[in-house]
């Protein structure tokens, strides 16, 4: 993640990267269950990840992203990042613990993961701190405040 632009100091953007850093700390453990071969562990350590996955992308979409199409900027980058939400959802969808492939069906969702994560960081986030106005930070807000960051959840991001 970067720190050059400024747009961490911008708190709708600043709370999306924190989601961003959490979810790629608990893909670590995910792959810390991998690596000893426990994939019931790995399972449940993914399915919290994807629980908050699912609240970050619903947040993201009502907010910067439905922002950016209101003000219609960077609609063609707007697309593509919600197509990979779609894709990692269904990639979550096909998973199964008992394949032999599990392993490396998750790794690579997880690589997924962090790759689209620095898209968002390094590219939309920044964007959308210069792009929008009133209207669109407006809108951003109205969406995090009906859908609170997990952040702010009682439970951790670690697991237990």
């Amino acid at each position: 993640m970067c720190e050059y632009c400024g747009c961490r100091g911008v708190p709708p953007i600043a709370e999306l990267m924190d989601e961003h850093m959490a979810l790629i700390g608990q893909a670590h453990f995910v792959r810390q269950a991998l690596g000893t071969g426990d994939h019931a562990a790995a399972m449940a350590l993914l399915s919290g990840l994807i629980a908050h996955l699912e609240r970050h992308v619903q947040r993201e979409e009502a907010g910067i992203f439905t922002a950016l199409r209101t003000s219609g900027e960077f609609l063609d980058e707007v697309d593509a990042l919600e197509g990979e939400h779609r894709d990692l959802a269904a990639a979550v969808t096909a998973l199964d613990p008992d394949s032999s492939d599990f392993a490396a069906r998750v790794t690579h969702l997880l690589d997924d993961l962090e790759i689209h994560v620095e898209r968002e960081d390094l590219g939309i986030f920044p964007v959308s701190v210069v792009t929008l106005g009133a209207t669109g930070w407006a809108i951003v807000d109205q969406a995090h405040t009906a859908s609170p960051s997990f952040l702010l959840d009682q439970s951790t991001t670690s697991p237990a």
